[in-house]
């Protein structure tokens, strides 16, 4: 390019100045001397021999070549992202393009409210609710999103609310890029189909999910009282082999996503989805087992959960609750004196203190003892259900008692699995 300055005006894409190879050194070297060299891309070899070089597009009306080196300007339309920024982290290489675009408008306040995480399903990525919030972001409105999908490789973007408090933990998401929520996530070989925008995906359950798989449930029949999206239902069908599964759901957004990954897994004529409150459920006597997988509690589902067992043979039932234990009283401090009881360079060859063996023990037979405490008392339970539904005695047995996490202090996500037979008469 001849002349003085060049135009400002440039087509949409990546700017790049084109020359010959015998000039593409020095003019390389005058485009870092004036810091117009886009650092983001590599130099590139086009058809014909010549070299593009990439300048920054926000600088262009500053370009000023001398006439002994002469090229052309042209945009990129595959340019190629150099080493440094392939070795980038996304999160280093959103910063990056969101400086860019803000150019001098940039401040400490902006960097602190980009997101340094976020959560991809496939080509959508969802922020969390704290970021872009200050008011500069509004300003720049679809260039924001468009730069923050490129940067991080997606097509859409959305972001996260707090959850609604209307019974059915409603994601409150806003939908900032692209035309729909639908996204589809494969966990355990299963294909799990669902509008981020109306339905939340909880990965905490990944142990029960893996352990459900694993059961012999070849030939039964289940009952899902609180399906969801399908967090149990597909389990149950695609790898334990249940026969067929009634899954109940009352959020109509959740019952379509169940719907779409039923097909989607091959299994829809396996279940019929009962679409309301599962406690009006009016299924009798059909179930082998039963899941109960409502936190904090799913006591309110247990009558139906008894009218839905088979009332000759029974079933299992897969109780889930939030166990709280109470915390353990605090061991008297010992007065003897340090010397007497030894530094803890001494109690460990690492430098730390140790805890006795012993504390861990007993601390774990506390709660095994307090989660079988708990157990006990809902069999029990359950045991008087049966036997006034059906007028004559039941048995109820602990077959396992299942953590499947913890959350905070002393309350622990347990799963119950409870035989329960009819007492036969002997």
């Amino acid at each position: 390019m001849e002349g003085t300055d060049a135009p400002t005006a440039v087509p949409t894409g990546v700017p790049a100045l084109a020359a010959e190879p015998r000039f593409a050194q020095r003019l390389r070297q005058r485009l870092e001397e004036e810091r117009l060299l886009d650092g983001r891309y590599g130099l590139q070899r086009l058809p014909g021999g010549r070299v593009a070089l990439p300048v920054l597009p926000e600088k262009l009306c500053r370009l000023c070549l001398p006439p002994e080196l002469p090229c052309e300007l042209l945009r990129k339309l595959d340019p190629v992202p150099c080493r440094a920024a392939r070795r980038r982290t996304p999160a280093r290489r959103l910063r990056d393009e969101l400086r860019r675009l803000l150019g001098p408008a940039w401040s400490a306040e902006l960097e602190r409210d980009v997101p340094h995480a976020w959560h991809r399903h496939g080509d959508l990525v969802l922020l969390s609710e704290d970021s872009f919030r200050a008011e500069p972001w509004e300003r720049l409105g679809s260039a924001l999103w468009e730069t923050v999908a490129s940067a991080l490789g997606a097509r859409r973007v959305a972001r996260r609310g707090r959850v609604m408090p209307d019974g059915m933990r409603s994601p409150r998401v806003t939908l900032l890029l692209g035309q729909h929520g639908w996204v589809e996530r494969v966990d355990n070989g299963i294909r799990y189909t669902f509008d981020v925008t109306k339905c939340m995906f909880s990965p905490g359950n990944i142990t029960e999910k893996l352990r459900v798989a694993s059961l012999p449930c070849s030939g039964e029949v289940l009952v899902d009282l609180y399906a969801g999206i399908g967090y149990f239902t597909l389990p149950f069908l695609v790898h334990a082999g249940a026969a067929f599964v009634h899954a109940c759901e009352w959020n109509s957004h959740a019952a379509e996503a169940l719907h779409r990954s039923l097909v989607l897994n091959g299994v829809r004529d396996r279940c019929h989805i009962h679409r309301g409150d599962s406690r009006q459920l009016q299924l009798r006597d059909v179930a082998d087992r039963v899941n109960l997988g409502l936190i904090p509690s799913s006591e309110e589902g247990w009558p139906a959960a008894c009218r839905v067992l088979k009332k000759d043979t029974g079933g299992v039932l897969h109780i889930h609750h939030n166990v709280e234990t109470r915390p353990a009283p605090a061991a008297p401090r010992s007065a003897e004196p340090l010397a007497e009881r030894g530094s803890a360079e001494a109690a460990s060859p690492g430098g730390e203190a140790r805890r006795p063996a012993e504390h861990g023990g007993e601390q774990a037979a506390r709660l095994r003892a307090e989660w079988q405490s708990w157990a006990e008392g809902t069999a029990a339970r359950i045991q008087g259900l049966l036997a006034e539904l059906h007028g004559r005695p039941w048995r109820s047995s602990v077959l396992h008692i299942e953590p499947v996490k913890s959350y905070a202090p002393h309350v622990h996500h347990l799963v119950l699995d409870l035989e329960c037979r009819p007492v036969l008469p002997g």
